[in-house]
């Protein structure tokens, strides 16, 4: 297990800074000059000399990007434009709320996807494998925007069971927390339970035509142990590969929904920076995101070591 996590952690390494290189890359390429910006609404022409000299932006890029990361080893991410904040803080004070978000996301799409998509393997041609097949397209194809846009209007406006918006703490009010995110978490779960269903649909399909099942049910076994035993433990690996990319996805794509709801997480922080060009913050936000994709693709690998005898054997 070890020698594997190894493996994969010094695979990773080359990706990490691949993603350093283009964020900062990127950021070259944004529109807007950082020390215009700084120098106000005056731009002076010696202040603008003067800003330039102390943040180092007159020095080759190389030099700015070796000297941004080694700020970034040491957690400093840089003052955000706008307010002259700290960003690291501002992220570790907003990402929480977002992770909450993708997980509650994550739980309704698993809830829902994977037993959708074992009964509709399981009844393969019957109308519930239509109508799920149905639903499961539905799900893809409708705007995240809309469907919460109509679940504010119908359990906020007219039925008034839930909060419109906005965001309470679980450490202060776990019902309140739990009743404002109850609906941008459908929201954001709905397309991924689709998308699940339809994997999961898949990959039994394939797994039930093996050999091993039907050894399985040669022996007697009920076809209980047959489908959750046998059959599910080996479909896991393509639905583990789906739900680790795809959480990074719920945190990365929070963004439309965190604005719809008015959550303040990491989505509304990046639209937030992005409209004020505040770069350092965007910066940070970027890469924060491709280190995230990173690291959920390594918990996709010890899940396949997990799953897989395989591996290790």
């Amino acid at each position: 297990m070890l020698r594997f996590l190894a493996d994969r952690l010094l695979a990773a390494i080359p990706t990490l800074l691949l993603i350093t290189i283009i964020v900062f890359g990127l950021q070259q390429l944004l529109p807007g000059d950082v020390a215009l910006i700084l120098a106000g609404d005056e731009r002076d022409p010696a202040a603008i000399e003067e800003i330039r000299e102390l943040y180092g932006l007159n020095d080759p890029l190389p030099i700015q990007y070796f000297r941004w990361f080694a700020d970034m080893l040491q957690g400093d991410f840089g003052r955000s434009l706008r307010t002259g904040a700290p960003v690291g803080p501002m992220i570790l004070e907003k990402l929480p709320i977002t992770l909450e978000l993708a997980a509650l996301a994550l739980l309704f799409s698993i809830a829902i996807g994977i037993p959708t998509g074992i009964i509709s393997a399981i009844r393969k041609g019957s109308a519930l494998d239509y109508g799920a097949n149905i639903v499961a397209l539905s799900g893809i194809s409708l705007p995240s925007f809309w469907l919460g846009i109509m679940l504010i209007l119908l359990f906020s406006v007219q039925l008034d069971w839930l909060p419109a918006g906005g965001y309470v703490s679980p450490l202060e009010d776990l019902g309140g927390n739990l009743a404002r995110m109850i609906m941008p978490a459908f929201v954001l779960g709905t397309a991924l339970a689709a998308s699940m269903m339809r994997h999961t649909r898949s990959a039994m399909l394939s797994v039930m035509r093996q050999d091993y099942v039907r050894t399985a049910r040669a022996k007697g076994l009920s076809e209980r142990t047959v489908i959750l035993k046998h059959a599910l433990r080996n479909a896991l690996v393509p639905i583990i590969t789906l739900t680790a990319l795809q959480f990074g996805t719920l945190v990365a794509g929070a963004v439309l929904t965190e604005q719809v709801f008015n959550i303040p997480g990491f989505g509304k922080l990046i639209v937030d920076a992005v409209f004020n060009r505040d770069y350092p913050v965007v910066q940070a936000v970027t890469l924060a995101t491709g280190i995230g994709f990173v690291l959920m693709s390594l918990l996709a690998d010890i899940g396949y070591f997990l799953v897989s005898p395989k591996l290790r054997g």
